[in-house]
């Protein structure tokens, strides 16, 4: 891609190089660690579902029994297949004997390793063809209906029951949006366990939840079978249980999850070690299956200045690409996060959020990017919110954004009514289609403002960047780099769900759908 902005290739070759070698440092953590949450999802992949008699998940007491039993550092993958060998029962007859009490994994007498890799692997084949053939069915949609141009437009629902987020959602899709997400219920992204079944409560949000992810899915192939395009699903694999949910959405045929675990990190305050170690596991899922991921990077701007911290979003997106492809996930399923959140007050304001965008499309050209509303400076003034949302649409359309998470005139006053969503689809379409070729036919002044904002926020990034490289990602964090949010290395939630590896330790859908050998 042509530079309009005359970006240095070195600086961006060396930012890239110094991200590279930020992801090297972590992986060697991650690869030698793992946590209840991988585990539990290793269970879940190998067919364990449903609750106790106290509504606690099978996949948690399956795992909290090896944990208790000191198992952890060997993995789900081992102890399951062991009783398999052992006894014969298949992998949810097994939870289900733990959980009344009739088994305790860890006591049984061991086997070769060579027959537990026996037991698990068929297993392990079935669901991850399961997965394959969730991409293929995409793949076939989007090969006979087709879908909506880019920026795809991304609504939301949240009104915390599933079947009335369905009513929404096809209204929504009727009116024109591309890709549903459901915001999940506040806080359950700390919860240690993903809830079970339909849902119809919830504060600010709907529970992620396997079935609702299916009620979901079904609702959206049907009303995109009536519009004639197939309309994308997405949902939140962030927090305490982003593997698990990660590999729910790969089997219900989820199009977008959000996926980030600095995100977690900074705003939930959970572990870095514990969640750094399961985002790998959740992209390694989210990259077999087709599904794109979101960042969070645009969070940083509602703790931060936008103007100044610009260059800690281009750090994030640097580093969180490395992330994405040591999982396997191709240029293509990378919606990296960014927004349009400076302060409307700002002299030329338009002019720098202009220039970061096209910043972020020439860097990342294959990514869809996605790009976030203003929110931070709506003020319940809703003609004005409205025209910024017409600015962010035209920053959109000028620079090639990938996703387009439309702002509504009512931030700040209440969730979305579906006048409100109509209002804002609207208004994305008119600006979309009247400058569908803006950004083609326009070049930028040599040394002008656009040219130099971008320059500054490259060389500002590059900089901190190769400053991570010297310290760490985990140091960088403590001291409060990004979003200006402080965090501590053995801090947080979930470290008491981190192992270390034993060598025998061996993951089977990590090695299936990274293509390895057994």
């Amino acid at each position: 891609m042509e530079s309009k902005l005359n970006l240095d290739s070195k600086i961006i070759d060396s930012a890239r190089t110094a991200a590279a070698n930020i992801a090297d440092d972590v992986q060697e953590f991650i690869d030698a660690h793992t946590t209840t949450a991988t585990e539990r999802t290793v269970t879940r992949l190998l067919g364990v579902d449903g609750v106790d008699e106290i509504e606690k998940p099978l996949p948690n007491v399956l795992v909290d029994n090896i944990k208790e039993g000191g198992g952890l550092p060997r993995g789900a993958a081992f102890w399951i297949g062991n009783a398999i060998v052992q006894t014969g029962d298949d992998p949810q007859t097994i939870a289900e004997k733990i959980s009344r009490g009739e088994l305790d994994i860890t006591r049984l007498d061991i086997a070769s390793e060579e027959k537990i890799r026996e037991a698990i692997y068929p297993i392990a084949e079935e669901n991850v063809a399961r997965i394959k053939a969730n991409r293929e069915k995409r793949d076939e949609y989007l090969n006979t209906i087709g879908e909506g141009n880019q920026p795809y437009i991304y609504v939301i629902v949240a009104t915390g029951n599933i079947y009335e987020d369905i009513i929404q959602a096809k209204a929504a899709v009727k009116q024109g949006a591309d890709v549903i997400a459901v915001i999940r219920t506040t806080g359950q992204s700390l919860l240690d366990y993903v809830p079970y079944g339909p849902t119809t409560e919830g504060f600010g949000g709907t529970y992620a939840t396997q079935e609702n992810f299916r009620l979901m899915r079904k609702a959206l192939d049907e009303v995109g079978e009536e519009v004639g395009r197939y309309i994308r699903l997405c949902n939140y694999c962030s927090g305490l249980c982003m593997p698990e949910i990660a590999a729910m959405g790969a089997m219900e045929r989820l199009d977008m999850m959000l996926n980030d675990a600095l995100y977690g990190i900074l705003f939930r305050d959970i572990n870095m070690q514990r969640t750094l170690v399961d985002q790998y596991f959740s992209r390694v899922i989210n990259g077999y299956a087709g599904i794109i991921i979101n960042t969070g990077e645009d969070n940083y701007l509602t703790t931060d200045d936008a103007v100044e911290a610009a260059h800690t979003v281009l750090a994030s997106q640097f580093i969180n690409e490395q992330f994405a492809l040591k999982a396997g996930l191709p240029e293509e399923q990378m919606g990296l996060g960014h927004a349009f959140e400076m302060d409307p007050d700002v002299e030329n304001g338009f002019l720098y959020e202009l220039s970061q965008a096209q910043m972020a499309r020439e860097i990342f050209p294959n990514a869809p990017l996605k790009y976030m509303p203003p929110t931070k400076f709506m003020t319940g003034n809703i003609f004005k919110g409205h025209v910024q949302d017409a600015l962010f649409n035209m920053v959109a359309i000028m620079t090639n954004q990938g996703i387009q998470l439309l702002g509504m005139l009512t931030e700040a006053i209440h969730t979305p009514h579906l006048h409100d969503r109509f209002l804002s689809i609207e208004n994305a379409e008119y600006i979309f289609n009247n400058a569908r070729d803006l950004g083609n036919e326009i070049t930028f002044k040599d040394g002008g403002i656009i040219q130099k904002r971008a320059q500054k926020v490259l060389g500002d990034a590059e900089e901190l960047l190769r400053q991570i490289e010297k310290e760490g990602l985990f140091p960088t964090i403590e001291k409060g780099k990004f979003g200006g949010v402080k965090r501590a290395r053995d801090g947080g939630k979930g470290l008491e769900g981190v192992a270390k590896k034993d060598e025998g330790y061996f993951n089977p859908f990590i090695e299936l759908m990274l293509g390895g050998e057994r």
